[in-house]
């Protein structure tokens, strides 16, 4: 593949990384909103008084320093630069400033930078990318608070089903088996193991979002992105417990590796697949 212009991979990078730095705000911000919605249906339902908490949205209130809720200032507040210039601490409290925010902001920069090398500029990419975002954000909200909202999971999959329809119309069959083997797969799962164990070893959103993977892949690929995701589960669980003697017992989300194994098959999955038969035949 012709790589694109210079400026032209500066001016993605750049994008990535703005749009990852949007991305924190879902990040941190969904979670609240989905508690606080869910508190208040739980108080009509209760029939108890209704509250009037504060604006919170994705918009408002704007950026404040989690430790002393003070304001942070534009010039501190851009992508990348602004953390770095602060040293990772506010510019008012000196509290530390969480290393997730540069990281998600280059994890928007670098996926941005991935899909243009493989895939091109083209519409396509867009759609790829958006796929991306979405992942990077449901596993970071799934890490920090064991939930996977269905306010992304259900819109990826419809997405890769729109991705299909408009640009791939010979795989809509298998976007559409992979998104039901995909959830049916989990689901059975789930089931078995509760019957055999009495636990739960997953939850309803790791099935909508393996439905939504095999939208995007089909049905061709559901094989290889299990594999991947429960070998990264494997092999980071186990690491984990090793250096950290107090997570045993502790569960491990399934949806990062999930979406790690997502990104995977999403750039090179065809190319992973390819590669597989060669060398079994």
């Amino acid at each position: 593949m012709r790589l694109p212009p210079l400026e032209v991979t500066i001016l993605i990078f750049m994008l990535g990384i703005c749009l990852g730095s949007f991305l924190n705000v879902v990040i941190t911000r969904l979670p609240v909103m989905l508690m606080n919605q869910w508190r208040s249906e739980a108080r009509s339902a209760l029939e108890l008084a209704h509250e009037q908490p504060p604006r919170f949205n994705l918009a408002l209130p704007h950026s404040l320093c989690p430790r002393c809720e003070h304001p942070i200032a534009w010039h501190d507040n851009l992508p990348l630069i602004g953390w770095i210039k602060r040293r990772g601490r506010c510019a008012h409290c000196q509290g530390r400033i969480s290393l997730q925010y540069p990281l998600i902001e280059l994890s928007g920069g670098l996926l941005a930078l991935a899909v243009l090398l493989l895939h091109g500029l083209s519409t396509t990419s867009l759609f790829i990318y958006g796929a991306c975002l979405a992942l990077l954000a449901l596993a970071v909200i799934d890490f920090r608070t064991y939930l996977l909202p269905d306010i992304l999971t259900l819109p990826l999959l419809w997405a890769g089903l729109l991705y299909h329809l408009l640009f791939q119309p010979y795989m809509l069959s298998s976007a559409v088996i992979g998104a039901m083997g995909g959830y049916l797969v989990l689901w059975s799962f789930f089931w078995l193991f509760k019957l055999i164990t009495g636990k739960e070893g997953m939850g309803y959103g790791d099935f909508k979002l393996l439905a939504a993977l095999g939208a995007w892949l089909g049905w061709s690929l559901l094989p290889l992105l299990l594999i991947l995701s429960a070998g990264l589960g494997a092999i980071i669980g186990i690491i984990a417990q090793a250096l950290h003697p107090h997570l045993r017992g502790t569960p491990l989300p399934f949806g990062p590796f999930l979406a790690i194994a997502g990104w995977i098959c999403l750039l090179v999955g065809n190319e992973l697949l390819a590669l597989y038969v060669s060398f079994a035949a």
